[in-house]
């Protein structure tokens, strides 16, 4: 069992804990700035470390006299903003236990979360979010009971502020007990994961996942975790990654802002001007996919040009990354950005130097694009049960495709299948109440399964090949890895999705949703309506070959048992509001298979129609040939008994052997219209003719003896069921070799007209591309996959 350490690097102290980090900074004699606050669009305000603080314990201190005690589970639903993070922190300085609630969350999402942590009390944003509570309240459901909720508070309304004015009786000596009492070993949140799957598992995180964590990630990644970047976060901070980087931040020294709003992002990074970037992989194909959309506007001279940068990005990123650019690449680089990359450098701020990406893999072309575009950017890995990442890609051997090695503290080890199995500085030790779900999650030795499929090489880089619940079992057993194929058609900037499917199905087929926010553009651009709708544009043929293009693209890399045969486009997108989508943008699966059923059930079921149809098509068109070779066989015997004794006496006129032989002529025959003359049995038998089989199918076919076969000869040496040949057999039919046989020339396979070579096997039709391994036996609805060869071919036609 291959396994990995890497032991800490950074060790603290077991009395400290998260708020230790806010405290180290306020004793900095230079007060820095930790936060920066959007006042008005594009105006930010500094926020240092001695205000933010007394901020923090103000709040605390109204959390305190509303009865908030040491343990007790807080409760906070609102969008990205600075208030997230001050209550997040009051919450701490209590010494209570923040829940965080997706603010996009149903009432009973909200309500399980709340519910099941016990929370005392919770912070919203805003009216609508106080109503989702209420819903969660009056639910009749038995998962859910907020009776131990007693309290909540609305920002928006000002409830934040009434809290603090009633905390007179509080002191800051009361407020700094509660502090310290909390340990590295208390926990400090309970996250509760997105669950693409089933009910919401919450995730104890302690104090010391956060300190431990972000103290050996701080000096993994310095280039990054230092004072002097700034980063705006915009993704959720009820998501662990954002809360990871945030205490990281702290600890750094990096400033930060919030972004609530993502349709106001661009406008934010232009005026916060961000030195480095927290995403998931969506949010890089969306930016890319408006840069493609921006340059399609342009003309055709704009949208040759910015493919022709994409290429070039590709190109140089690669060979940056191997240290050696040749004059040429580095010169083409050069025009493309000034042309190219650095306006799109300049649409993100035009300061960005790195990104980390997490949550998802990121297509490895946008991630050359993007180092071309002036940003290196880093994948990491882990789970919201590692507190995030568990390894991450390195800016001083950047590379792309991998999420570079572990962080300091952690260990991994690939169990027989190769799930990957971790243990470390980050990693929880077991789910909040759930001691069945330990018993699945966890190993007897107490290593935690991923649930990812990973491969590591000979560096301890971690590549992560997918995940394994995702994985597809097709009815023939082959494996397929969704994960790569779905991110290529996603840098279509007509898709928003894709996910394929093809568990126990003979094939493997694709659901696809339409971008609504650049759909009437792209429609435009394909010389169609912009007025079409979603539902239109899914069943239009142009659409529809526009978005095949990619799946052929994606289809290359593959082998074809795991290439994507059939697709449907959706007429609508999938949403995290319908439950398709998690908060952080992955598909939920098992969601989308149910509520899309009838999409799937028509592609295989319309597939399954076409097979039958070209079954019957066959077997009538084999009984066709088959009288027809029938008649010619029986034909083909009489003139063979017939040119078989003439062929002891003849030989073609001026033939080298008989010349040899010196043999008088002594009449000639005229044998399809070539002159052939007599001889005697002897001198026939001195030259080698007497009975030559060759010369027999020379007479019969009209062929020369060396060479190969065609497909009409076929019908009568190769086919032995009367097999039809492929030239002749309608469009939509193939016509299968036998497994494992292969053409031979017929000097080869020398053997009279109407004999079978005793190596040629029993042969199938099968439906153009279905795989080789799901069915067996026609008649059964089983099939096998052939790739197609040229008649002239020699070799085997047949791919198990």
């Amino acid at each position: 069992m291959q396994e990995i350490n890497s032991p800490q690097i950074v060790l603290t102290d077991p009395a400290q804990n998260i708020t230790t980090i806010l405290e180290r900074k306020v004793e900095d004699s230079s007060n820095p700035v930790l936060y920066r606050v959007q006042k008005s669009p594009g105006n930010w305000q500094d926020v240092r470390a001695t205000e933010f603080k007394a901020q923090v314990v103000k709040l605390a201190k109204g959390l305190m006299a509303a009865g908030i005690e040491p343990g007790d589970a807080v409760g906070i639903m609102s969008r990205t903003r600075f208030e997230w993070t001050l209550v997040d922190f009051a919450i701490w300085y209590a010494g209570a236990i923040s829940v965080p609630v997706y603010e996009t969350s149903s009432a009973a999402q909200a309500g399980w979360a709340l519910s099941h942590s016990g929370a005392k009390a919770v912070i919203v944003e805003k009216d609508s979010n106080a109503e989702t509570i209420e819903k969660a309240r009056n639910l009749e459901n038995a998962d859910v009971d907020l009776s131990a909720l007693e309290f909540m508070w609305v920002m928006d309304r000002g409830d934040l502020q009434i809290l603090e004015q009633d905390a007179v009786d509080i002191t800051d000596e009361q407020v700094e007990a509660r502090r310290a009492s909390r340990t590295l070993d208390d926990i400090a949140t309970i996250v509760y994961t997105s669950g693409t799957t089933g009910r919401p598992k919450g995730c104890p995180i302690s104090h010391g996942n956060f300190v431990r964590l972000s103290a050996n990630t701080k000096l993994t990644i310095p280039e990054i975790a230092n004072e002097t970047n700034s980063t705006i976060i915009f993704l959720p901070l009820a998501h662990v990654l954002a809360r990871l980087i945030q205490v990281l931040a702290l600890d750094a020294g990096v400033v930060v802002g919030h972004s609530p709003n993502i349709k106001n992002l661009a406008s934010d990074l232009d005026s916060f001007k961000p030195t480095m970037l927290l995403v998931v992989p969506r949010v890089f194909e969306k930016i890319f996919e408006g840069a493609v959309k921006k340059a399609e506007k342009g003309g055709k001279l704009n949208s040759t040009l910015f493919n022709r940068s994409i290429d070039v990005a590709i190109a140089w990123s690669k060979a940056k990354i191997a240290g050696n650019v040749p004059l040429k690449l580095e010169m083409q680089y050069r025009f493309y950005q000034k042309l190219v990359y650095s306006k799109l450098h300049n649409a993100m701020g035009g300061a960005v130097k790195f990104a980390v990406s997490g949550g998802g893999r990121l297509a490895p072309l946008l991630g050359h694009f993007y180092h071309a575009v002036g940003i290196q950017v880093v994948e990491g890995y882990g789970l919201t049960e590692t507190t995030a990442p568990l390894a991450v890609g390195r800016i001083r051997d950047f590379a792309i495709g991998d999420v570079g090695t572990l962080i300091p503290g952690n260990s991994v080890r690939l169990a027989e299948d190769g799930e990957l199995e971790v243990k470390g500085v980050g990693v929880i030790l077991g789910y909040y109440n759930n001691p069945e779900e330990d018993q699945v999650a966890f190993t007897e030795d107490g290593w935690l399964r991923t649930g990812d499929f990973v491969r590591i090489d000979e560096n301890n880089h971690l590549t992560i090949i997918g995940r394994k619940k995702e994985i597809i079992v097709t009815a023939g057993g082959k494996n397929v890895v969704p994960a790569p194929a779905e991110e290529h058609i996603r840098t279509s900037p007509l898709v928003s999705q894709a996910m394929l499917v093809g568990d126990e199905k003979p094939f493997i087929s694709a659901l696809i949703t339409l971008d609504p926010e650049v759909l009437p553009d792209e429609l435009e651009h394909l010389g169609l309506p912009r007025t079409l709708t979603p539902k239109e544009a899914s069943t239009n043929p142009t659409v529809r070959e526009a978005i095949q293009k990619f799946i052929d693209e994606a289809n290359a890399f593959v082998s074809k048992a795991e290439s994507i045969r059939e697709f449907r486009i959706t007429d609508k997108d999938f949403t995290e509001e319908e439950g398709h989508l998690t908060p952080s943008m992955k598909v939920r699966r098992p969601q989308v298979l149910q509520d899309f059923s009838s999409y799937i059930e028509d592609m295989y079921n319309r597939t399954r129609e076409s097979m039958n149809e070209r079954s019957e098509k066959f077997q009538a068109y084999r009984a066709e040939r088959n009288e027809k070779y029938q008649a010619f066989k029986a034909e083909s015997a009489e003139k063979l008994h017939e040119f078989g004794e003439k062929v002891q006496k003849y030989s073609p006129k001026n033939a080298k052997a008989i010349d040899d032989a010196e043999t008088p002529i002594e009449e000639t025959l005229d044998v399809d219209g070539e002159t052939w003359v007599a001889v005697t049995d002897e001198d026939a038998a001195a030259a080698g003719l007497l009975g030559e089989s060759k010369q027999v199918e020379q007479v019969v076919t009209g062929l020369p003896a060396s060479e190969p076969l065609d497909e009409d000869s076929a019908d009568f040496t190769e086919q032995p069921s009367a097999q039809p040949d492929a030239s002749e057999a309608p469009a939509d039919i193939t016509v299968v070799e036998p497994v494992g046989s292969e053409k031979p020339s017929r000097a080869e396979h020398e053997v009279i007209v109407g004999q079978t070579s005793p190596a040629t096997a029993s042969m199938s039709l099968v439906p153009e591309g279905e795989d080789y391994a799901s069915q067996r036996t026609e008649g059964q609805g089983d099939w096998v996959q052939v790739e197609s060869t040229p008649a002239d071919s020699k070799d085997a036609n047949s791919k198990k």
